[in-house]
């Protein structure tokens, strides 16, 4: 049997160019972007995933496969795949942000380890809450919605070498403002509780100048700083059920569908 060069050029087209979008979010999305997950895997994992949505996906009409425009929309689908990886990348860096501001403020920073996700040493109450978020976002099923979306946009995106719109990237800087916001919301209530211990050692050294306060407030803002954040623990499920609308939010925005 043969098959014209004009049918195999196609294929190749609607293979090749939905594998870039796909492996470019799965390469940096939460949880299975992670640097202690074997590129192997990612791999494997992007072209199982393609073969499974290309039946389903309409024919790129991009075909020129051979050319310097090729160069120019395989750059375009990784941004795409990026920007979508990237909302759940910002969703769980918003917890470990919350967790650093804990951290330093209760004098928990100076227990700082190696995040395995990136490779970079935070602290361990900021890993922790990355934990917890990066279960809940399984849990929530945030890799089945992520493929869901980077499908849906070969839908309102297609692979037609037209260019990006420039808004949405704007769109992204723009959300990363929320990112901030839940971090400093989550952080509130601990943070106004130790305001008022250290408020309450001040007004010890003032009415007692001979006690060592270094030596008796450190150890006991320590154990406070882990009281209030065990007690405060249950507002962790609600901010992130309220950043989690935010980043689905996001997502369609960028791929044009209605939340």
């Amino acid at each position: 049997m043969e098959y014209p060069f004009a049918v195999v050029i196609q294929w190749l087209s609607d293979f090749l160019l939905p594998l870039v979008r796909i492996s470019s979010m799965i390469m940096i999305m939460a949880g299975l972007g992670a640097k202690n997950v074997p590129t192997r895997i990612k791999m494997g994992l992007s072209v199982v995933v393609t073969l499974v949505v290309v039946p389903v996906l309409p024919p790129a009409t991009f075909t020129n496969l051979f050319s310097f425009e090729m160069i120019l929309v395989v750059i375009q689908q990784m941004m795409i795949g990026v920007a979508i990886g990237f909302a759940s990348i910002l969703l769980l860096n918003t917890f470990v942000l919350a967790g650093q501001i804990l951290a330093m403020q209760t004098g928990l920073g100076f227990a700082s380890v190696i995040d395995p996700s990136n490779g970079a040493s935070v602290p361990a109450v900021g890993q922790f809450f990355l934990i917890l978020a990066t279960l809940l976002f399984f849990a929530f099923n945030g890799h089945l919605m992520m493929i869901q979306m980077v499908v849906h946009s070969f839908q309102v995106l297609p692979i037609d070498g037209t260019w990006w719109s420039v808004d949405h990237y704007w769109d992204i800087v723009t959300w990363g403002g929320w990112m901030f916001t839940t971090a400093l919301v989550l952080s509130l209530a601990p943070l106004t509780a130790m305001l008022v211990i250290n408020m309450s050692f001040g007004i010890m050294t003032r009415a007692a100048p001979q006690l060592n306060i270094f030596s008796i407030g450190f150890p006991f803002t320590l154990v406070a700083g882990l009281i209030i954040i065990w007690a405060t623990l249950g507002n962790f499920v609600t901010q992130f059920e309220f950043q989690w609308l935010k980043m689905v939010e996001l997502m369609c925005t960028l791929v044009g569908c209605s939340p």
